[in-house]
């Protein structure tokens, strides 16, 4: 039975243009500060020892990560202009 309430988004879509804009939930939160973490910490421990390619790499699937993150998670992405009035 549907309970009416609407559902609690990690992601919610940006107000402007596509994508989505900054987490609204704790676990959201957790995900980009994990992806960030990632990101920076592979530079000594990825980009050092194996190089720029392995790095970039390494980066690109992090990416793929957090966008099917957010795209399992969040508002269906759709190209929004605003509202008018505010």
């Amino acid at each position: 039975m549907p309970s009416g309430r609407a559902p609690k988004y990690w992601f919610p879509a940006k107000r402007h243009g596509w994508g989505w804009g900054p987490p609204s939930a704790w676990q959201g939160w957790v995900v980009l500060l994990t992806y960030i973490t990632l990101v920076l910490g592979g530079i000594p421990f990825v980009q050092v020892p194996t190089g720029r390619a392995v790095y970039l790499a390494y980066v690109f699937v992090l990416t793929v990560a957090l966008i099917a993150i957010c795209w399992l998670t969040g508002e269906r992405p759709r190209w929004r202009r605003g509202q008018r009035g505010r």
